[in-house]
């Protein structure tokens, strides 16, 4: 299925619960999100045989943001800072969208329809920002695409330095996303390649209580990779057609 034959016969439309909880399961997150604002679904026109029309493809769930987020008010340049709870609370709900939720179902990954979600619904919402925090946004721009700004979260120096042994060994950034791979090519280093990743991980787990103490193989691979990739990145879209609201 290519993407431009695939992509004409689907519609935004607005959706509900019943369409998130269809395709959930495809999502690595169990829980529910919430509190919901609005959801917005992906479905044929009726034209595409094998798919019904109220099957949904993929869905976008926007949620009421938190009231207090570091990088927002970066983002914002302290728009929403210095105010009382209460105050900031009302602020943010008048103008602040989270999107919580976007999924697409397996067979149609990979033709940029996660992006569509997000580009064709943010200006639906109807709010001055939408915002979205993703853990490896990194590894699937498609916030950036759908055009969101990012706002990594600095890192770490000991992440740093782990990550920049491991490309000194030839393990890049990219690739820390698979344990087997990552830990097969552990396994065909020298020994003093060995000696080398051993301290710069050993120097990493000290402060991870009795993970520290983890012996060499899959299981410890898999935690570190699963603490290293875990870098959360802000991202953040400013409506052109909608102006702050104030909280009076």
């Amino acid at each position: 299925m290519r993407n431009c034959s695939i992509s004409k016969n689907l519609q935004i439309v607005p959706g509900g619960l019943e369409d998130y909880n269809q395709l959930s399961h495809f999502h690595y997150r169990d829980s529910r999100p919430g509190p919901v604002a609005s959801i917005f679904t992906l479905k044929s026109d009726g034209t595409l045989r094998d798919i019904q029309p109220e099957t949904p493809i993929g869905v976008i769930v926007y949620s009421m943001a938190s009231p207090v987020l570091e990088m927002r008010n970066v983002a914002t340049d302290h728009f929403f800072a210095g105010l009382d709870r209460g105050t900031q609370l009302a602020l943010v709900n008048q103008n602040v969208r989270r999107i919580s939720r976007v999924i697409i179902e397996s067979r149609f990954r990979g033709m940029g329809l996660a992006s569509r979600l997000v580009r064709e619904t943010m200006p639906h919402v109807n709010v001055p920002i939408i915002e979205a925090v993703a853990v490896m946004g990194w590894v699937n721009p498609f916030l950036e695409r759908a055009g969101m700004t990012a706002y990594p979260a600095k890192q770490p120096l000991r992440t740093v330095q782990l990550i920049e042994a491991f490309s000194l060994l030839g393990v890049e950034a990219e690739q820390l996303i698979d344990p087997q791979k990552v830990q097969q090519k552990l396994g065909r280093l020298t020994p003093t390649e060995t000696e080398f990743i051993e301290r710069a991980i050993k120097r990493f787990l000290k402060s991870h209580g009795r993970r520290r103490d983890m012996v060499p193989g899959l299981e410890r691979t898999r935690y570190i990779l699963t603490r290293l990739t875990a870098r959360p990145t802000y991202y953040i879209w400013f409506n052109p057609e909608r102006r702050f609201a104030d909280a009076s």
